[in-house]
Order: structure tokens, then C-alpha cells, then sequence
């Protein structure tokens, strides 16, 4: 994505109500081992956005064309995610957590091969699915072994040496891009990986799960299949890269597939997608209000290495140290969200907070070549100081009042969701920043461009705050120790 009482914590129930066995006695060691996997992830998403540009002069690309590197490796996740807590319980998230690290290093390696877009685009896909599996049971199996009042701490646990691949991956990915070549940046996580499946394998335990009900997947496919169209229609409209009907038939069949997908899991006696997590308000609202927040979020880690290098002239390794800025500030708040949260509350932090974000996306929108490296990195730190803040209440929330026999599902809907709309937030920061120099008549972006693309992530980050306020006071009380006043 918590005290005392983990060393001893019981394992909670799986997705069929049958429990499992006792919890490794340490949740906290848990968490950090699974955390290579985040770090993993972070790192080939930081790391790959500093070396956007030269990978397009390398591949005979424009740049922008290369958002397509980053989204395809998203939709990836999301089409196979939904598939991650069923896998997790057939096949035991240990044995499945394993499997996937190794798929995303030797995807991960192939992608450090790549001669052309379309094989890189294939890489990432690969590498994807690695991920799909990855993360969620890496969620999965620590969210398994604590309680409601633990989950703040926990996400915290788990998100802060995940925190690690954001801080450390823009610097190292300039300086790998600048002294050795771009292709280095993927081959960085091989060693991760190693570390991660001997670690995992000699501190984390074998459990025993039930066995899952049959898998959907009728359901699945139809999921998988519909996202995947709506994802390619939105990535490729307003680019020229395909003809313009292309996209307008993508958007189409992913309409259609998802009106199919709805009709079949409300029948469907044991559905890909369990509608019933809808009904509870915390789960519900928390989902919608980090789904808008992430589109506009989810730009600005796309937008940022470019608007340095692009509209200031400067090098992949400047570029790099500049925004791990955002970096630094997201790990700086996480030993700070469980106060904020018990003094304020679910509520207030993510609607409060969104103001806030969108705010400081609005002073990116300001940043010029006038501006002194030195001062975007302060707004850069302290926007990522809030960011950090609105991920991990959002996250912690979404699970905070699930019921243990509805985690395996919770978790693949909400990570699902969370890696669509963040594939959302590339498209939208690359589509405005396109229109941006279409209409300009600009060869390539300049910074009145950035500026606008800048005011676009603004947008649906500000409309995550009347979201979240349709939230109850108490909401997600348990978790965070809140206790509104009267």
C-alpha cells in the first residue's frame, strides 16, 4: 500500500473464508522483503522517464511517441491484475510471488535489448505481466497477516523502501543514460531481482490456501480485453501515429466489451470482478477519489524529465537529480501519515489535500527557464510531500474496512484500478502537451506546452476533493485511530 501486536498477528482469511496458517512472526520483516518488488517496479518507472529522450534519438522516435513504452508496460498490469489474487490462492503467493520476479527480470532484460519500438513496446508488455503478478500478491501477502487498526502502519512498511526506486532511480538513470546508454537503466533491476527471489525464499514461508472457486474467465477475458481497447484508443487518439479512425473504433470495442463485461459478472456465480466491494462506502469512494487523483498525478512523473530536458536544455543526469526532489519529499511524509490521519481523519486529508496537490501542480505550470534549478527542486519536494500523503490515505482506506474473506478480490479490483488510471494520467499529460503544440504549430513540446499540460493534471486531481467529500466523518476510523469531534 501498523505496533505491538504483529510479531503475533494470525494470517486473516483468504478469498473463500477458510483461514490460513499463523502469520511469519514478523510482519514488519515481511514487508520489507516483499518491498523489493516495489522498489523493482519504481525504479524501472522512474528510471525510464529520465531516459525518455535518449531513447527516441537512439530508436529514431519522437518522443512523445515513447509514452507508449510506459503505457503499454500499464495496460499490461491492469489487463492482467484482476487475474492476481485468483492465481495468488491456486498456486500460493509465495510460489506466484517467485515466478513473477523472474518473469519481470527477464522481461526487464529484453527490454535492454530492444533494436525498435515495436520490440520494446513487446518487452514491456512481457514485463507487465511479471508485474501483474508481482506487486498485488506482494500486497497481498502482507495485508494477510495484519488487522484493520494495522493497516496505516503496514502500507507504511511497505511503501517506504518502495520509496527507495523513486529516490535513487531518477539520478541513476541519468547518470546510467549519460555514461553508459540508455539500455542500462533496465538491466539495473537484475540484481534487485536476485536479492529479492533469495530473500523471499529463505525468510517467507510456504502457506497452504484454500482452494479458489473456478476461475471466471469469460469474465476475465472480457475485462481484460475491454481495457486493453479503451487503453489503445486513448494512447493513440490525436497522435498520428495511426489513422484517425483507429482510435475512435478502439474506444468503441472497449465500450462494448466493458458493457459485455458488466452484464456477464453480475450474473456470474463466481465473477472475475466482485461487484459486491461497491457496497461498502469506504472501499467505494476511496477508489473513485484516488482514480481521479492518479490521472493527474500520474502525469507529472511523464512530464517533468522531458520539461527539464527538453524545455530547459538540461542533461539526463541534471534532469534526474531535479526530480528525485519528489521522491525525497514522498519519503519524508510517510513516517508522518499516521499522525495526520489520527489527527485529522480519511475525509479531511483526501479532500483537503487534493486542493493542495492540484495546487502545486499549478506552480509546475509556472516553471520557466528563468527558473533556478535549486527552486524547482523546494517546489518539487514539497509537492511531493502532499502526493505522498493522498497515495497512502487513498490506498490505506481502500482496504481499511474490507472484510478478511474479500481481500483477494479488494486487493486485484483496487490494483486494477490504480494502475489503469495511473496508464490514464501518461495518456492525459501526453495528450495535452500534443494538442498543446499542435495548436502552437511546435515541431516539438516547448514550455508554454509544458505549462498547459501542467493545468490539465491540475484538473482531475481538484475533482478527487468533492469525491472524497462524500465520505462520513468516521470513515475508515479503525485504521486511523480518528475520532471526529461531537
Amino acid at each position: 500500500m501498523a505496533g505491538s501486536g504483529l510479531d503475533s498477528a494470525e494470517g486473516v482469511a483468504v478469498a473463500s473464508g477458510d483461514p490460513v496458517p499463523k502469520a511469519p512472526r514478523n510482519a514488519r520483516t515481511t514487508a520489507f522483503i516483499v518491498a523489493c518488488a516495489l522498489i523493482m517496479q519504481n525504479l524501472d518507472s522512474s528510471v525510464i522517464a529520465t531516459a525518455l529522450p535518449a531513447m527516441a534519438r537512439d530508436l529514431g522516435v519522437e518522443p512523445l511517441h515513447l509514452s507508449a513504452a510506459i503505457t503499454s508496460y500499464l495496460v499490461a498490469l491492469t489487463v492482467f491484475i484482476p487475474l492476481s489474487g485468483w492465481v495468488a490462492d491456486r498456486f500460493g503467493a509465495k510460489r506466484v510471488f517467485m515466478v513473477a520476479i523472474a518473469v519481470f527480470a527477464f522481461a526487464s532484460a529484453l527490454c535492454g535489448l530492444s533494436r525498435g519500438l515495436g520490440e520494446l513496446v513487446a518487452a514491456r508488455v512481457l514485463q507487465g505481466l511479471g508485474g501483474a503478478m508481482m506487486v498485488p500478491v506482494a500486497r497481498l501477502l502482507l495485508m494477510r497477516q495484519v488487522r484493520p487498526e494495522e493497516v496505516v502502519r503496514a502500507t507504511t512498511w511497505l511503501t517506504m523502501p518502495g520509496l527507495l526506486g523513486p529516490i535513487f532511480g531518477p539520478p541513476l538513470g541519468g547518470f546510467l543514460t549519460d555514461a553508459a546508454s540508455w539500455r542500462a537503466v533496465f538491466w539495473i533491476n537484475l540484481p534487485i531481482a536476485a536479492l529479492g527471489l533469495l530473500a523471499v525464499w529463505r525468510f517467507i514461508p510456504a502457506s497452504r490456501e484454500a482452494r479458489p472457486p473456478r476461475l471466471d474467465l469469460v469474465g476475465v477475458s472480457l475485462v481484460g480485453a475491454a481495457l486493453a481497447a479503451l487503453m489503445f484508443g486513448a494512447e493513440t487518439v490525436g497522435r498520428g501515429m495511426l489513422p484517425g479512425w483507429v482510435p475512435v473504433l478502439g474506444f468503441a470495442l472497449g465500450m462494448v466489451l466493458a458493457w459485455m463485461a458488466l452484464r456477464w459478472v453480475r450474473r456470474a456465480p463466481n465473477p472475475a470482478v466482485d461487484l459486491s466491494l461497491f457496497s461498502i462506502p469506504s472501499f467505494r469512494i476511496a477508489l473513485a477519489s484516488g482514480s481521479l487523483f492518479r490521472i493527474g498525478a500520474g502525469a507529472v512523473p511523464f512530464l517533468l524529465p522531458l520539461l527539464l530536458q527538453l524545455g530547459f536544455g538540461a542533461s539526463a543526469t541534471a534532469s534526474g537529480l531535479v526530480t528525485l526532489a519528489s521522491a525525497l519529499g514522498a519519503f519524508a511524509m510517510k513516517p508522518m501519515t499516521s499522525l495526520a490521519l489520527r489527527r485529522f481523519g480519511f475525509r479531511n486529508v483526501l479532500v483537503w489535500n487534493a486542493v493542495i496537490v492540484a495546487g502545486s501542480l499549478l506552480v509546475c505550470a509556472s516553471f520557466a527557464p528563468g527558473w533556478p534549478l535549486w527552486a524547482v527542486f523546494i517546489v518539487l519536494a514539497l509537492a511531493g510531500l502532499v502526493r505522498s500523503l493522498q497515495f497512502t490515505a487513498s490506498n490505506a482506506l481502500t482496504y481499511a474496512d474490507l472484510p478478511p474473506g474479500k481481500l483477494s478480490a479488494g486487493t486485484s479490483v483496487a490494483a486494477t484500478a490504480q494502475q489503469l488510471f495511473m496508464a490514464l494520467g501518461v495518456t492525459w499529460g501526453a495528450g495535452w502537451l500534443a494538442a498543446s503544440a499542435a495548436i502552437g504549430g511546435h515541431a516539438e513540446p516547448e514550455v508554454v506546452d509544458f505549462a498547459v499540460a501542467f493545468i490539465g493534471a491540475a484538473l482531475p486531481v481538484l475533482l478527487a476533493a468533492p469525491v472524497a467529500a462524500r465520505l462520513a466523518p468516521d470513515a475508515g476510523g479503525k485504521a486511523s485511530g480518528h475520532k471526529p469531534r461531537g
